[in-house]
């Protein structure tokens, strides 16, 4: 395992985490509206559960790039993979159900994302 890579791309992913979760937090319709996707004020609560996950995110992903027990790491990576990769396939659901195509954009960031990490929590000889 990587540690050292790892580490810094747990570190940029609590960033990128913490930044979308300040976003969702203070301009709910803003993500959303990327895709074509209008809030109404109602469905706040939508937006505002998601920065919660993103927030949580950005903890273990800031906890994790300190750590160097593979174990401990392992766990993160994995957490983050299935994260990633639950919303990727229901991104690709929501497009198949008429969301812009925009959203695909996403879907192939958080394809890096996964790669990213799988390459980089691999066990080396």
């Amino acid at each position: 395992m990587d540690h050292r890579g790892l580490r810094t791309l747990l570190a940029i992913h609590g960033f990128i985490t913490l930044a979308a979760g300040i976003v969702l937090a203070i301009a709910p319709d803003l993500i959303p509206s990327v895709v074509g996707i209008r809030l109404a004020p109602s469905a706040n609560l939508v937006a505002y559960l998601l920065a919660a996950a993103e927030f949580g995110f950005a903890v273990l992903s800031f906890g994790g790039s300190r750590l160097t027990d593979p174990r401990a790491l392992r766990l993160i990576v994995w957490s983050c993979i299935a994260f990633h990769g639950a919303s990727g396939v229901l991104e690709v659901y929501a497009y198949a159900q008429g969301v812009s195509v925009a959203i695909l954009g996403n879907v192939a960031a958080r394809a890096v994302i996964i790669a990213l990490f799988a390459y980089l929590s691999r066990d080396q000889a």
